[in-house]
């Protein structure tokens, strides 16, 4: 067992009785979801310095840059979180996601947008839900 996780858990309680916020939550779950699954994780929460969007984590798998958008389900519900991502919250993710990729210099990589939905099963476990590629990032 790996003697990081508690001090994980330990951290995320702490951030989560400050701010008290599922979106925090869903975030810590896929943050470390990626690195379990040996993404890397370079940014989580950026914004373009101009404003407008914000990609919850970007994150590299192998040669392929991956922005990330976290959507969190409060609770069991007949509604899949996934399904907030509308046409306008696509526009400017694809704005953001262009603006990363100029700003840090990787034009020539691969890169993809995808979405992990965070559902509740009990208290202290969720299941992930990871939807790759799930949509185009032209820059």
């Amino acid at each position: 067992m790996n003697l990081l996780v508690p001090l994980y858990l330990v951290a995320d309680r702490l951030r989560h009785w400050r701010r008290r916020n599922v979106g925090f939550r869903g975030e810590d779950v896929a943050h470390r979801y990626l690195r379990r699954n040996g993404y890397v994780v370079v940014a989580r929460n950026w914004r373009p310095p101009q404003g407008g969007g914000e990609i919850d984590l970007i994150a590299w798998e192998g040669k392929t840059l991956v922005f990330v958008e976290v959507k969190t389900r409060s609770s069991s519900g007949l509604s899949n979180p996934e399904r907030e991502i509308d046409s306008e919250k696509r526009r400017i993710l694809r704005r953001a996601a262009a603006d990363y990729i100029r700003r840090a210099g990787h034009r020539d990589s691969e890169y993809r947008m995808d979405v992990l939905a965070i559902d509740p099963v009990r208290s202290s476990d969720f299941q992930v839900r990871h939807y790759r590629n799930s949509f185009p990032i032209s820059v």
